[in-house]
């Protein structure tokens, strides 16, 4: 979708790309409004270093999010605490929002412990193969309907995993058995270099639920207060027992698709300055200072705690020691014969060598 299509897009906004108000506001506290902004804030400068900090061979391939922090942020404060959220792997604001940790940053450095972190905050470990996370996260929201609790189940994916059979067959399970979950697909305009008019046909990807028989619902992905809005509504209904929604996020991703790929190669660079025109943290900003509830040294103070936390998380990240040995830990549920002779022979050699010897650069 172009920019210029995107200002005049049917789908619900609160917020206009200028920040005006232009649909209804949600009935939040000051207190959460700006707890969202300080979210969003916390996202792109969270962002901002991890691509700095892969530039400088700190950690490995990274997943930018800048201009997706209104859908990831918004959408996650609409959630009940023990709500899960089971996401792809660029949705940082959500992490953010349930507890940014030095564990969580771990896992980006390659140390597969960090995945799991956010366990306990009811966030799945992050997937990186296609779509392979929509099936399971059906399972969850199933197994919760069939154990009587009123556990909602979020799923985040990109508009590139509805090409994928695992969203199909996830899609039509949840809406055979009307299971509490929320497909929440961000549609940020490319799946890698491939454009989402490529994915699909249909006018949509909101437009898909009614192949499954399932409500469809399209949000504009960089207003912060739609997408809490949406979500909200839709987690509701699904607590509810009235089966799970199919939400379309539209947004743009303002980076790389990784800190590997060279969006240069398949995209304009003046495309990009279009969207850059609806940066989600500057009309939320806009929203808050028509509300007297930021001003300058309010936004100074909040941009201050951002890079505070964030730099407390890197140190401590970087101080985390690995041991090597855990390598062989998840290969398979239960150590193969190969898998043990493997770890063995490792040992041996961390005997004759030293652990030092694995570990440099």
């Amino acid at each position: 979708m172009s920019a210029d299509h995107y200002a005049e897009a049917d789908f619900v906004r609160t917020l206009d790309p200028d920040g005006r108000v232009v649909g209804d506001v949600p009935d939040l506290a000051d207190e959460r409004l700006l707890a969202i902004y300080r979210d969003m804030k916390l996202t792109r400068h969270f962002d901002e270093r991890m691509v700095s900090l892969q530039r400088q061979g700190r950690i490995g391939t990274y997943a930018p999010a800048a201009g997706q922090e209104a859908s990831q942020v918004g959408s996650t404060h609409a959630l009940a605490d023990d709500d899960w959220i089971v996401y792809q792997y660029r949705e940082h604001g959500a992490v953010v929002v349930r507890g940014l940790s030095a564990a969580y940053l771990t896992y980006w450095m390659g140390h597969e412990a960090g995945n799991a972190s956010l366990i306990d905050q009811h966030v799945a470990p992050l997937n990186i193969t296609i779509a392979d996370q929509i099936p399971h996260a059906v399972g969850m929201a199933w197994g919760a309907k069939l154990k009587g609790d009123d556990t909602v189940v979020v799923c985040h994916f990109g508009d590139g995993a509805t090409s994928e059979g695992d969203f199909h067959e996830a899609a039509n399970f949840a809406g055979v058995f009307e299971t509490p979950c929320v497909f929440f697909c961000n549609n940020n305009g490319w799946a890698i270099s491939h454009p989402a008019e490529r994915q699909t046909a249909a006018k949509t990807f909101a437009a898909k639920a009614d192949a499954y028989g399932i409500e469809g619902v399209r949000v504009d992905g960089m207003d912060p207060l739609a997408t809490y809005r949406v979500t909200r509504d839709v987690v509701e209904r699904a607590r509810r027992g009235e089966g799970p929604t199919l939400v379309e996020a539209v947004q743009y991703r303002f980076g790389a698709h990784t800190t590997a790929d060279d969006p240069s190669a398949y995209r304009d660079e003046a495309e990009v300055e279009r969207w850059r025109e609806r940066d989600p943290l500057d009309r939320y900003e806009t929203f808050l200072r028509d509300r007297d509830l930021v001003d300058d040294t309010v936004i100074e103070e909040i941009e201050a705690e951002a890079r505070e936390t964030v730099a407390g998380v890197i140190d401590e990240a970087e101080s985390f020691e690995p041991d090597p040995r855990a390598m062989f830990d998840d290969a398979f549920a239960d150590a193969t014969p190969g898998i043990d002779a493997q770890r063995e022979a490792f040992e041996r050699a961390l005997d004759e060598h030293g652990r030092d010897s694995f570990l440099r650069d």
